[in-house]
């Protein structure tokens, strides 16, 4: 293939697939740089392949990113260096996550996302329990939907296998729900934040404009100390615009937050926000971002905790 469609194309793949890879890849580890990382060496590998002998560039990046994490995972126990384990990330006492005095807000206060005594992010209890196969498996297709006859190319195992290890998986993590249980997402769930999360990475007003209800309203806590305190915003266009201007060249990572839909928010592989979504259907009705400086310090220090 000419070199120059060969790096077109490439970049093509990298702008559609990468936000949903990072994703993928967080999911597995726990960390931001170490999913970039690992989707970064992905697409290098791409780069010194045939392209015309890929029919499904997706597939085969889904394929080796996740056998990298797989690899990441197996050196990280050999040498007891594991991504952070805890269950859940649970913050101090706090008031309501939106709460505070506002004008013109155009949701029921019993409506808004409170987190009991804080924040609390059901956090990759897989990565504490489960074996790093089991890991993989129960990631790809628990979380992710995909089929196991092709989780099975990614792990070297048959796909009754795969069903094996996800039962495995499924039963250790609901053992360990005590504490804390991870919510996997139900699938029309998945498919709305992978589409929000591809429309903010990328700075498409258009597709994320199309993701959000007509009618979408969206708040931003900053917290009981700021000074601020933004008023709530209706209306998919002015919603989709604020997220584009204020998360340009973020990157981003879902993880559910007390049952809902939830996208960690990292500028320079910091985490500065984490933004819950209400879903109806196959569109989001509410877009709520916390950005309490107490708050996201708490979740930043467990992010690193590892």
């Amino acid at each position: 293939m000419d070199g120059t469609r060969s790096g077109e194309q490439v970049i093509r793949a990298w702008n559609l697939h990468r936000p949903y890879l990072v994703d993928l890849a967080f999911r597995m580890l726990g960390d931001i740089a170490a999913a970039e990382d690992v989707v970064q060496d992905a697409f290098a590998r791409l780069m010194r392949e045939d392209l015309g002998e890929i029919e499904d560039e997706r597939g085969w990046l889904i394929v080796v990113t996740s056998r990298l994490c797989l690899d990441q995972i197996r050196s990280a126990r050999f040498r007891r260096e594991r991504p952070h384990d805890s269950a859940t990330i649970e913050a101090a006492p706090a008031p309501s996550v939106m709460g505070g005095g506002r004008a013109a807000d155009p949701a029921d206060p019993a409506d808004r996302v409170t987190l009991d005594d804080g924040v609390r992010l059901a956090l990759l209890v897989v990565l504490q329990r489960l074996t790093p196969a089991e890991r993989v498996v129960f990631v790809l297709h628990d979380i992710f939907q995909v089929p196991f006859e092709e989780v099975s190319e990614t792990v070297g195992k048959s796909a009754p296998a795969c069903r094996q290890l996800a039962r495995r998986a499924r039963q250790k993590v609901a053992d360990g729900s005590a504490a804390g249980s991870l919510d996997v997402a139900a699938a029309e769930h998945r498919k709305v934040t992978e589409r929000f999360i591809a429309a903010c990475a990328t700075g498409d007003l258009r597709g994320l404009t199309a993701v959000l209800a007509p009618d979408v309203w969206g708040y931003v806590d900053l917290g009981a100390e700021s000074a601020r305190r933004p008023p709530a915003v209706t209306g998919s266009a002015t919603v989709a615009r604020i997220l584009l201007h204020y998360w340009r060249g973020a990157t981003f990572a879902s993880l559910p937050v007390s049952g809902q839909p939830a996208v960690l928010a990292f500028t320079g592989r910091r985490l500065d926000g984490v933004i819950v979504l209400a879903v109806d259907g196959e569109l989001i009705t509410s877009v709520q971002v916390i950005g309490d400086p107490r708050k996201i310090g708490f979740l930043r220090s467990q992010l690193a905790a590892g």
